[in-house]
């Protein structure tokens, strides 16, 4: 079984300090502004984790805005927004997301733009959820909460507390989708099923966002021991939905899967693994992967995948921490590298260099711009970059 990932682990030791009253940046501020191995430009000030990126395409006079979103500390966990209006030359910070909950542990966040009206809310409300509780104690209870944005980011309001754990176990990774018959779906990595499943990837619906549906799984497998994990949903050209997760655990060695739905909500038999990632030259990513998809006039678009580590048949590869991999035929057939905007090539299996990095296609489609995180100091930072396609 694996234990709990750096990322979610450096979350819960933050929640203790903020707990505790101390700043959390106390340490990254006493130590030198090293420069970090990282290229691209800083995205604001401080602690900035698991960052996200979406373009605005259902907000009206907004589209073409891109929205990035982080997770960071004061010392207290929130969500800090920022928004790009020159297609991700610069961003600029416009808004916070801050739950109460947060004070017992905060982690893993995501943002999502709605296509199309949901209960009362309208096509381009923005949606941002996380996980929360991780510090709760012996006898924790975590939840996944829900909270909106009219006004493209500026300011939130709550929605709804989507989850609440059954028991201890954690409630990690949500990730938003509107499925094809109109409702309003997240995916999560659910340890509640211990021992019959260490992890296994599950989602839930709601047709207005305040009332969700039990749970189904959509990785859920026979080793006790494997945590499938960190879904990624993204459309393809063609309507097909395409998500990629991790598989981590004492058979898995947190490789990069996919899988394809033709609606969002049916991904195929839960009990099987997916299909493994691997490039034409026999690298694979391990860790943490993210998608987007740029419409490049093939069938299904170009699928564009990063990952936190790169690896090959003899351990790490020399690419590790600067390559994307590419796709134009769906996920099936070849992937190919191609050199990462951001490069972080000091990578490793820790909860920041290269963490589920975010990814979105320029305006024109002709390059892809990145978001990903490494250390400066003690501190880690979240850099951006545009580059080729």
């Amino acid at each position: 079984m694996r234990a709990m990932s750096p990322y979610r682990l450096v979350l819960a030791v933050l929640a203790c300090v903020a707990l505790a009253g101390a700043s959390v940046t106390t340490a990254a501020t006493a130590a030198p502004r090293v420069k970090p191995a990282a290229t691209g430009t800083q995205l604001g000030t401080g602690t900035g984790l698991y960052p996200r990126l979406i373009r605005l395409a259902h907000s009206g006079d907004a589209n073409g805005q891109l929205i990035a979103s982080t997770v960071a500390f004061d010392p207290q966990g929130y969500g800090s927004i920022y928004r790009s209006t020159d297609d991700g030359a610069t961003f600029t910070p416009i808004g916070q997301v801050r739950d109460p909950a947060a004070a017992t542990g905060f982690c893993c966040t995501s943002i999502y733009e709605l296509p199309s009206a949901i209960g009362s809310m309208p096509a381009g409300t923005l949606l941002w959820s996380g996980s929360f509780g991780q510090n709760g104690g012996d006898n924790r209870r975590m939840s996944i909460d829900l909270w909106a944005s009219t006004d493209h980011g500026a300011t939130w309001s709550p929605v709804s507390t989507v989850l609440t754990a059954a028991n201890t176990g954690g409630l990690w990774e949500p990730e938003m989708h509107v499925n094809g018959e109109g409702q309003l779906t997240l995916y999560y990595s659910d340890e509640t099923q211990q021992p019959a499943h260490s992890q296994a990837l599950m989602e839930v619906f709601s047709a207005d966002g305040v009332t969700w549906s039990s749970p189904y799984p959509v990785v859920s497998l026979a080793d006790a021991g494997a945590r499938p994990g960190m879904a990624v949903v993204r459309t393809l050209t063609d309507g097909t939905r395409i998500m990629t997760y991790e598989i981590c655990g004492s058979s898995f060695g947190c490789d990069v899967y996919y899988r394809t739905s033709a609606d969002g909500a049916d991904w195929g038999d839960p009990a099987q693994p997916g299909t493994r990632i691997v490039a034409d030259d026999g690298t694979f990513f391990r860790h943490a992967p993210t998608i987007t998809v740029v419409d490049d006039g093939s069938a299904t678009g170009r699928i564009v995948l990063v990952g936190q580590m790169l690896f090959d048949s003899g351990g790490q590869d020399g690419g590790n921490g600067t390559t994307l991999l590419t796709n134009s035929t769906g996920g099936s057939g070849t992937w190919q590298r191609i050199p990462a905007p951001v490069q972080v090539p000091t990578a490793y299996d820790n909860y920041c260099p290269n963490y589920s990095s975010a990814l979105a296609p320029t305006a024109d489609g002709s390059g892809i711009i990145e978001i990903a995180t490494d250390y400066v100091g003690t501190e880690c930072d979240a850099f951006y970059a545009t580059g080729a396609l």
